[in-house]
């Protein structure tokens, strides 16, 4: 990159002759005050000029450069000399430069004699109270700076970007110094490292012919946009060409876009940090946020993907990589990025193609019609690839109502607020009672026991995408009862306690096969634990069946005061509304025993209900 400055010659001696004062200078001229340190004395003293000091001795590497010497001499000189922090923030704006021993070459080092001669007004030590607003100094160099007096002192250079003095009137034997927070740069030197001096992300925009468009956007969106874009960062910006915004108004103008809507998508073209090309080579695909706002305003997720070039949400390609800016990286694309919604992250995504398929097979619009609404929030598990390809399908379930088993509806779950707890899927049981979906954060995130989160919140507008590795079949109350880890117990009693009955095979039965629908009446772990020990195989039996009620799926909303219903075990239980304390409804068992509070209810399977007990009931052992 240095190769591109342009070719800057300097006559020999050139500074040593511009250091010569001139009593008829049009800055003036000011006797050096009365002390024995010189200018270069007073850098040397000053850790925070070390830089200064450094620069000026690499400038004098070039056998056309005296400027130690000269500026060791009788003077009086005006100096306006860069922080250490100020010549650090120079070597960030030209790409390439790493340190000033960059300046390794004779050309090189004379731009660099030119940039500080550029900080010398010979003839003069002119004080701060010498200083007034709108006054031109001319320097050493022969370009001119302007100083400014509103709100400190600060010195125009050719940038748009003035430097302020931080310290004023430090007096040596031959002039005065004041420290700045920036380096000055004449236009010279702006023109020699055209090439390789780095502008914020706002205005090298502004100077791409072909981001015309991108750059009006940024004016009519949100105003603050382009300054933003002038910040610290670092960001990376996806920057769509002319011809990106020409297909995406599709003839409409940008004032037909409502503003708020156009900020946020110019926002999901920016991504905190400064990501190369190379840095998502080497990661292949996956998933970033970009500063536009999704569901839960959360920041949005974006698919980037390496495999044949840089794409990003399966829509908008790199068409020139890596355009370095001084604060971050600028990639242009072919295409605007819009705000996708559940739909089009599903559809970016490669590893996704199952589920889409399954989704949409047969022209089947069901599903991409609700996710795709705009009005409602969703909660998608989303199994990968794989997990279609390891799926059996062992009940014969309807593919549909699987799918739909992966959706909840009306709520952005996001995996920091996701708790050991039961949600609603849109897959139904009969025409008003959805599914439950258990989910399990003690290791990861675990759906009903048997699929487990891959990639978490991946986020769109209308909800969020959860990627799975395996797919969730549609629950029997077997399944919730081993999913829950406050029914270890239970399932510990249905199995190998009770081996002489197969209680699994009953309590699957689904779609009229065996006894179902079943109401379970089901004992948490802490219920067991209040027994003086768990009865024997023989007891426990009908106490099981004591639990559940076959032929009949008995929501809480079924439930009345008093209401009576007939065991597998052959005995009644008594519901009675409202509970005790914090129970919402007691059990009175076979055996009498009341009390029995109902915690939870409508655990909802494909073959039943379950509500949760906080007792075991036991049937009437003398009929």
């Amino acid at each position: 990159m240095k190769a591109l400055i342009k070719c800057i010659r300097l006559p020999l001696l050139i500074f040593t002759l511009l250091f010569v004062s001139c009593s008829d200078d049009d800055n003036g001229t000011t006797p050096p005050p009365e002390t024995t340190t010189t200018i270069v004395d007073a850098a040397q003293a000053t850790a925070e000029l070390s830089s200064l000091v450094s620069a000026l001795q690499k400038a004098d590497e070039s056998a056309n450069n005296n400027l130690v010497s000269a500026l060791s001499g009788e003077g009086p000189f005006t100096v306006f000399a860069p922080t250490n922090a100020a010549f650090s923030d120079l070597l960030t704006q030209l790409d390439g430069f790493d340190s000033l021993d960059d300046f390794n070459s004779e050309q090189l080092q004379d731009l660099l004699a030119i940039i500080l001669t550029y900080h010398v007004i010979s003839g003069t030590a002119a004080t701060s109270s010498d200083l007034s607003n709108g006054q031109t100094l001319t320097t050493l160099q022969g370009a001119t700076l302007t100083v400014s007096t509103e709100g400190g002192v600060f010195i125009g250079d050719a940038t748009d970007t003035p430097a302020q003095v931080t310290t004023a009137d430090v007096t040596t034997s031959n002039g005065v110094v004041h420290i700045i927070d920036k380096v000055l740069l004449p236009q010279t030197i702006l023109d020699a490292l055209s090439d390789i001096l780095l502008v914020p992300i706002t205005d090298l925009a502004i100077g791409n012919e072909n981001l015309e468009n991108l750059v009006a956007a940024l004016i009519a969106a949100d105003g603050d946009l382009p300054n933003a874009l002038r910040g610290n960062g670092p960001f990376t910006v996806l920057a769509p060409t002319d011809e990106a915004f020409e297909t995406f108004l599709d003839g409409a103008s940008l004032d037909d876009v409502p503003v708020e809507v156009l900020t946020q998508i110019l926002l999901n073209h920016v991504i905190e940090g400064a990501i190369y090309s190379t840095d998502l080579t080497g990661l292949g695909s996956g998933y970033t946020s970009t500063l536009a706002r999704g569901a839960q305003d959360a920041n949005m997720s974006i698919f980037f993907d390496t495999s044949d070039g840089v794409t990003f949400n399966g829509v908008s390609s790199v068409v020139i990589p890596d355009v370095k800016a001084l604060n971050g990286v600028v990639h242009v694309v072919d295409a605007v990025i819009d705000l996708p919604n559940i739909v089009d992250h599903a559809v970016a995504n490669p590893n996704l193609t199952s589920l889409v398929a399954a989704l949409t097979d047969g022209g089947n619009t069901t599903f991409t019609d609700l996710l795709s609404n705009e009005e409602e929030e969703f909660t998608v598990f989303a199994p990968v690839n794989d997990a279609f390809a390891a799926f059996t399908n062992p009940n014969s379930n309807d593919l549909n109502a699987i799918l739909s088993n992966h959706v909840v509806v009306g709520a952005s779950a996001f995996s920091s607020g996701l708790t050991n707890s039961y949600v609603n899927t849109a897959a139904e049981f009969d025409t008003d009672e959805n599914l439950s979906l258990y989910i399990n954060t003690d290791d990861g995130v675990t759906l009903n026991g048997v699929s487990n989160v891959a990639i978490a919140d991946i986020v769109a507008t209308n909800g969020v995408i959860h990627a799975v590795d395996a797919v969730i079949d549609l629950p029997t109350v077997v399944t919730f009862a081993v999913a829950d880890p406050n029914f270890s117990t239970l399932v510990q009693a249905l199995t190998e306690l009770t081996p002489s009955v197969d209680f699994v095979s009953v309590l699957s039965a689904q779609g009229g096969a065996g006894d179902d629908p079943f109401t379970v009446f089901a004992p948490t772990n802490d219920a067991f634990a209040a027994l003086a020990s768990i009865p024997a195989e023989g007891d426990l039996i009908p106490i099981l069946q004591h639990h559940v009620v076959a032929g009949a799926n008995v929501r809480s909303g079924d439930l009345t005061d008093g209401i009576m219903a007939t065991t597998l075990e052959g005995d009644d239980i008594t519901i009675n509304l409202p509970g005790t304390g914090d129970n919402i409804a007691d059990v009175t068992d076979g055996s009498g025993n009341t009390g029995i509070g109902i915690d939870a209810v409508d655990v909802q399977a494909i073959n039943g209900v379950i509500h949760v007990l906080d007792g075991v009931l036991v049937p009437d052992t003398m009929n």
